[in-house]
């Protein structure tokens, strides 16, 4: 299999930079959509595919989400072109027939008999599609901001309601103005963070 060029290497990890503040340029709904069928190909366990991705493109749409994100991320959540939940569907598994139909009935058995591990799985995976999400948008020519710093309930209580959906984390989109980055953090190097056995 071929290697991505330095190019995109940089442009997906050595160049690409977390933004505070954004220019004031829109993300197109046509870019979003590709943005997911990146996204929707990177693989999950059992092909069980549980993000769930809600974007928030308008002032009214951030002003429901304002009260769940803390203070320190309000400003540059507000001013970002696009905010996406990246949530789970913790029924994921309904759809088994669908995604994974070699053996559909016995692993939709499986997660539904297992509310706890089934849930555990769809976070758990929910969190890897969102890696693909932060590289595709990447990938794509956008900036990515992601955001812990808020209140899951809230979020679920706002924008999903029936219980079926739960909010992973935040991400901010757009395109970030390169005047107000400051130098990298820190990361650590590979013997403090790796073993090999």
């Amino acid at each position: 299999m071929p290697t991505l060029s330095a190019e995109g290497l940089d442009l997906l990890f050595r160049e690409a930079r977390t933004p505070d503040r954004w220019l004031d340029r829109p993300v197109s709904d046509d870019l979003l959509r590709e943005l997911y069928e990146l996204v929707r190909l990177g693989p999950t366990s059992s092909n069980c595919s549980p993000g769930r991705f809600l974007f928030l493109r308008t002032p009214e749409a951030k002003a429901r989400l304002q009260p769940a994100i803390n203070p320190a991320n309000v400003e540059k959540t507000m001013h970002a072109a696009v905010t996406a939940i990246v949530a789970y569907d913790v029924r994921y598994h309904e759809w088994m027939p669908v995604l994974f139909p070699k053996h559909a009935e016995r692993m939709r058995d499986r997660y539904a008999n297992q509310p706890g591990y089934a849930e555990s799985t769809a976070f758990r995976n929910s969190s890897v599609q969102g890696g693909y999400f932060i590289l595709a948008a990447r990938a794509l020519g956008l900036d990515c901001a992601p955001v812990s710093g808020f209140n899951n309930a809230k979020v679920d209580a706002e924008f999903f309601p029936e219980g079926e959906v739960k909010s992973n984390f935040v991400c901010n989109l757009g395109y970030g103005d390169r005047r107000a980055l400051g130098p990298r953090n820190p990361r650590l190097s590979f013997g403090q963070a790796c073993r090999l056995l």
